[in-house]
This record gives structure tokens, sequence and C-alpha cells, in this order.
């Protein structure tokens, strides 16, 4: 469990610092630098095996980075969320519906949008409890 903290702690600080505008500039420079050498190195195929690897090297490692991040900021998000559902008059059936497949999403996404130009409290419950109990069973 160590690592995974470690690992943590690393993915949030290096999202951090590469989101800065100074890194995007050092990276553009490096950019800028890398073709002005073009020239140089007579644009040959070394020249730009060097960006081509450089640069893949570097999307490939972000990617698990990122990933990390955003699946932390992702779950703390959530969490803040059904503790507001669950402290508030909201109705608790809202609580894990992250769950839900892309269909059930939208369906309850429309029963929402739909309510809030026409409903009463009631009839909303309603829609929304039957929308959520039609889970598919391996999500119980």
């Amino acid at each position: 469990m160590p690592k995974a903290i470690g690992f943590s702690r690393f993915a949030s600080k290096v999202a951090e610092y590469s989101g800065r505008p100074a890194v995007f500039v050092l990276a553009l420079a490096s950019i800028a630098v890398w073709g002005l050498t073009g020239p140089i190195f007579g644009f040959s195929e070394t020249w730009q095996l060097v960006i081509n690897t450089g640069t893949t090297i570097v999307t490939f490692l972000m990617v698990f980075v990122l990933q990390n991040t955003q699946n932390r900021d992702g779950r703390a998000l959530q969490a803040k969320l059904d503790e507001l559902i669950l402290t508030s008059a909201a109705e608790n059936a809202y609580v894990g519906i992250e769950t839900l497949d892309e269909k059930e999403l939208k369906r309850l996404g429309e029963i929402l949008q739909q309510h809030a130009h026409d409903e009463d409290d009631h009839t909303l419950r309603e829609k929304v409890s039957n929308a959520i109990s039609r889970r598919s069973p391996s999500r119980s």
C-alpha cells in the first residue's frame, strides 16, 4: 500500500507541475530548439528519431500519471457529492448512480431535464426511483 500512496503523491505533483505555463513554455522552447537544429543535423533520420522518441515516451508516461490523478479526483468528487446528497433533502437514491450504464444515465438526465420544466417533486422522485431501480442485477 505505501507504494500506491507514493505513486499517488508523485502523480499529483507531476500533474500539478505539468499544467503550469512555465512547463508549456519549456516544452515549446524544446520543440523550437529541435526545429532550429534541423539544418545542423541535415534533417537526418536520427534528428527526427530524437523528437519522436522523446515525445512518445513522455506521452506514454503522462497517460498513466494523469489517469491516476483523474481517478482520485473523480472518486473524491463523488464522495463529496454523496455526502451532500446524504446530508440534504436530495433523493438518497442518487448516491452511487455513477455505476449506471450510459443508457440509464442518459434516461435519468432526460427525466431531470423534463422535471426542471414542468413536474412536481413527488412525480420526479417516483420517476427517479423507477429509473434507478432498473439497474442491471450485476450492479446491485
